[in-house]
């Protein structure tokens, strides 16, 4: 790629802190400390590791439930998601200065006014730097309280993000005056009130908290399907997805990127970012030790359990785990298109229960890559230039030592290849990625009426 390419399209690489690893087992390995994840200081080692790198962002998912009942199984697996995304990431806001700080809440169980603060609040105290991942909830044990199907919660996540588009748009941006001598704390023709009356929402009313620094909060969102696919190109900038080949990932980013314009949207305003889980030695006999340690810790009630939630809650008791993978499973709500990737896998590498477990306990899903920063490096850059993604979500298999392995070894190797940044030109996340800042829709509609 020439230098004047180089800059025109630079990697985009987000660090996704998960547990404490990303592997099925990470927290059973012996430098890992399993109460990282909920320790505060960890965390801001984790958030500047990732800064000083020059990741574009930081992501937390989450989940409103503790899944499975109270069994053997559950006790043997660390919890995923001990901390509220949004609170942990106002705290680390205060222990960085640039890097983007992404949290997941569920559009289907969480008010969209709520929402709306939250994720304001969060871009005042970083600076610009905050982004919500819209997801629609997918697990079973989340969903079967609210009596949701699948296609109910993208036609409730399609109002949601409108309403809370608009009340991220209460106030325009010079709407705060403060003028003392007159005694008008804000121009009232600046202030504009959300009336929204749909199929599944109803809200009137606007946001105590200024218009944010980036205008919105990225919208970041991680579904696959066709409903998902929809409702990201409707309104996504940031996509997360599971891919194991670049060439299904250049067909799904062929597939997103060729529904924009249809919502009046080019390429470029949506950055699509597959999830890799890099295994990094400095020989690949090493890199290979890494991967086999943890795979070694793999607890097949564990595997079998994180393969059937994936399946959408099936139940695989009955099918021996080293046979022929089952042809016959139902089709469930939920984790529609992770579920797909799974049985294809299976269905095309002729995999058993456990061959199939073992492969996806790295990642769950996603790309996994095991050797040095050069072949590593090799693969990324392959990927990025043959059209299938524009960066990476990494997925350290343990942390913080994974994540350290990427940013000493791989990150360095992309710099001198002219495909990541080494200093940050931004300090907004949306500076980092590209993405414009969006015009307050209140005072275009003002405007063309001739306000």
């Amino acid at each position: 790629m020439s230098a004047i390419a180089s800059k025109a399209r630079q990697l985009h690489l987000g660090a996704f802190f998960f547990g404490v690893g990303h592997h099925l087992a990470a927290w059973r390995h012996p430098e890992v400390d399993p109460r990282a994840a909920s320790d505060i200081e960890s965390l801001k080692r984790w958030a500047r590791i990732a800064e000083a790198a020059k990741f574009d962002a930081i992501f937390f998912a989450g989940n409103v439930g503790l899944p499975g009942p109270p069994d053997e199984g559950l006790a043997k697996n660390a919890l995923w998601y001990p901390m509220e995304p949004t609170l942990t990431l106002a705290a680390l806001s205060q222990a960085t200065t640039h890097i983007g700080l992404v949290a997941t809440v569920s559009a289907t169980y969480l008010p969209p006014y709520h929402l709306a603060r939250k994720f304001a609040t969060l871009d005042q105290l970083s600076g610009g730097r905050s982004g919500w991942n819209l997801v629609t909830s997918g697990s079973d044990f989340e969903a079967r309280s609210f009596g949701l199907t699948h296609a109910h919660r993208y036609a409730r996540a399609g109002e949601y993000v409108q309403i809370v588009k608009g009340l991220w748009d209460t106030w325009e941006d010079d709407a705060f005056i403060h003028d003392k001598a007159a005694n008008r704390f804000f121009d009232p023709q600046r202030l504009h009130r959300v009336d929204f009356e749909g199929e599944h929402f109803r809200v009137a009313g606007g946001l105590q908290t200024p218009r944010s620094p980036q205008g919105h909060p990225v919208i970041v969102q991680a579904g696959s399907s066709d409903d998902g696919q929809d409702l990201a190109a409707a309104s996504a900038e940031l996509v997360f997805t599971a891919q194991q080949t670049p060439e299904s990932a250049a067909a799904f980013y062929r597939s997103l990127k060729g529904r924009l314009p249809a919502f009046g949207r080019s390429p470029d305003s949506l950055k699509i970012l597959p999830g890799l889980s890099p295994f990094v030695g400095r020989s690949e006999q090493e890199a290979r030790e890494k991967f086999e340690q943890l795979q070694g810790l793999i607890d097949p009630v564990l595997g079998v359990g994180l393969l059937s939630t994936f399946l959408g809650n099936v139940d695989l008791s009955a099918y021996p785990l080293d046979g022929p993978f089952p042809q016959d499973l139902p089709v469930t709500e939920g984790w529609k298109s992770r579920a797909e990737l799974f049985k294809g896998l299976a269905r095309s590498e002729g995999l058993s229960i456990r061959q199939l477990y073992e492969r996806m306990a790295g990642a769950r899903g996603h790309w996994t890559a095991v050797g040095t920063p050069e072949t590593i490096a090799d693969q990324i850059e392959h990927w990025f230039k043959s059209g299938a993604a524009d960066g990476f979500n990494i997925l350290a298999p343990t942390l913080p030592s994974g994540l350290e392995d990427f940013a000493r070894l791989v990150v360095p190797e992309l710099q001198r290849r002219g495909l990541f940044r080494r200093e940050y030109a931004q300090r907004t996340l949306r500076g980092h990625l590209g993405l414009p800042r969006p015009e307050n829709v209140h005072a275009r509609t003002a405007a063309a009426l001739g306000d």
